[in-house]
């Protein structure tokens, strides 16, 4: 009996990793979910996506709570929203008393890296091992070419230990540089309702598609490195498409283009291949789940999220009753602070300063090189006279009501305001409710938190709003 306690005890640590998953997350960055054709995207080509999906669960609600890459980073990596973190503005720090992904997997046993685009602060926070390959700058021109010697050393250097990589890819983000326009003709391309169709406008989208091929050719070099580590079998992927794209209503919005993202989920022999899941989820309950996988308690620190583990493996249906959102503009421009709350079919929207025109600096930006950093709002605003649509896609972005509400399940560009309408009043007051109790238990003070000092502070460290 003795000899045979030794012998567990020696085979302990190896025990636990063969129970315990891989986990591999591949991030995208500013892509638009549905411009996926998983999502009913109708021109990307991305075959490597396609069967990921077919090889694994899709969620058709995913969200994350802020539409920038900063703030959303931080909210997957930390399991808390933006205002309990800290980092609720692009460029700005979390709480120096915030912990992630390696503080918390690192006990259980986890090697936890990190390769690619960082954008998350401070270090003490986020103390991801740094691997090697991918590029760290997204808005290099061209793109630095990337290596598969470091993804692959890290999966396959510590076997008796399970690894949690995330590959932090840089494309789509603009500039869009990567990638063979040519699959693209600017006549070919159809257009989604909430952009302007122009000529510059199909030319820029079909170098944005581009990028999500080049992006999605990405994907699939990094799944046949961990194919040939031997390990896939006992990895948990999970594909991220992060906010929507640079394009007008998407990025830096709470609109349904700017916080749902793509979110597959791959784990052979333990979750269905080629399903769906209507289930509302959130950056926020990525470490809570892979916490809860690895056979830790999430309940030892404050998280926002919950695990859904139990949509993973089919157990539940269902998972969050609603997704949160916020958007503060400063440094991005002029303040203009929004909150959303979403069940998955409807969407509320609150736009607190609502007599304020929304302006986003980097659709009228210079590049280094002088060039306009979006040259086709350009051909927005001066169409605008002459068509009724870029009329209406450019009055969308730049003045907006204090309240919306979309019926997203049916009207997924949410181009049809129906706040207005009685029919849907208990719905309105239902979200709008809810709303306020976010708002609240997050310590939100709504439009007093975007300004020029909170920014500053939270750059510091130091955090003027929000729940600790």
């Amino acid at each position: 009996m003795k000899r045979l306690l030794i012998l567990l005890l020696a085979l302990s640590p190896f025990l636990q990793a063969a129970e315990q998953p891989n986990v591999l997350i591949i991030m995208a960055d500013d892509c638009t979910h549905n411009d996926l054709p998983i999502y009913g995207g109708l021109n990307a080509k991305t075959p490597h996506i396609d069967r990921l999906a077919s090889q694994g669960l899709t969620f058709n609600r995913a969200y994350l709570a802020e539409a920038m890459c900063q703030p959303c980073r931080a909210e997957l990596f930390s399991g808390q929203y933006p205002m309990r973190n800290g980092c609720a503005w692009n460029h700005s720090a979390s709480r120096p008393s915030v912990t992630s992904m390696p503080q918390h997997l690192g006990p259980l046993g986890y090697r936890v890296g990190l390769c690619g685009k960082v954008h998350v602060a401070p270090k003490k926070s986020f103390p991801f091992e740094m691997v090697d390959g991918f590029d760290r700058n997204c808005v290099r021109n061209p793109t630095r070419a990337h290596d598969l010697a470091g993804i692959g050393e890290f999966m396959t250097r510590d076997k008796s230990k399970p690894f949690c990589l995330t590959v932090a890819l840089v494309e789509p983000h603009v500039p869009w540089v990567m990638g063979d326009p040519s699959q693209y003709p600017p006549k070919k391309i159809k257009l989604p309702p909430n952009l302007a169709d122009t000529q510059r406008t199909r030319e820029d989208y079909g170098k944005y598609l581009a990028e999500i091929t080049y992006m999605d050719g990405q994907v699939g070099e990094i799944l046949a490195t961990l194919e040939k580590s031997g390990q896939a079998r006992e990895t948990l992927v999970l594909f991220t498409s992060e906010q929507g794209s640079q394009f007008p209503g998407c990025k830096w919005t709470n609109w349904d283009t700017g916080i749902h993202t793509a979110l597959i989920a791959r784990w052979p022999g333990r979750i269905e291949e080629g399903h769906r899941t209507d289930a509302v989820v959130q950056y926020a309950d990525v470490l809570p789940t892979l916490i809860g996988l690895a056979g830790g308690d999430s309940s030892e620190h404050v998280y926002d999220g919950t695990s859904f583990a139990g949509v993973l493996f089919g157990e539940h249906a269902k998972h969050r009753s609603y997704a949160y959102g916020l958007h503060n503009n400063i440094p991005e421009g002029p303040r203009y602070p929004i909150r959303t709350v979403t069940d998955g079919e409807w969407r509320y929207i609150r736009n607190l300063l609502p007599d304020e025109l929304y302006i986003e600096k980097h659709l009228m930006g210079i590049r280094g090189n002088g060039e306009l950093n979006n040259p086709y709002w350009a051909t927005w605003v001066r169409e605008s006279w002459n068509n009724p649509h870029t009329y209406k896609v450019t009055k969308r972005y730049m003045h907006r009501p204090a309240e919306q509400l979309y019926h997203t399940a049916k009207d997924p560009y949410e181009m049809t305001n129906l706040v207005a309408d009685p029919e849907y009043a208990a719905i309105k007051k239902s979200l709008r409710a809810e709303l306020d109790k976010w708002m609240k238990a997050q310590g939100d003070p709504g439009a007093p938190q975007d300004t020029h000092e909170a920014h500053q502070a939270a750059r510091q460290g130091k955090h003027l709003y929000g729940v600790n």
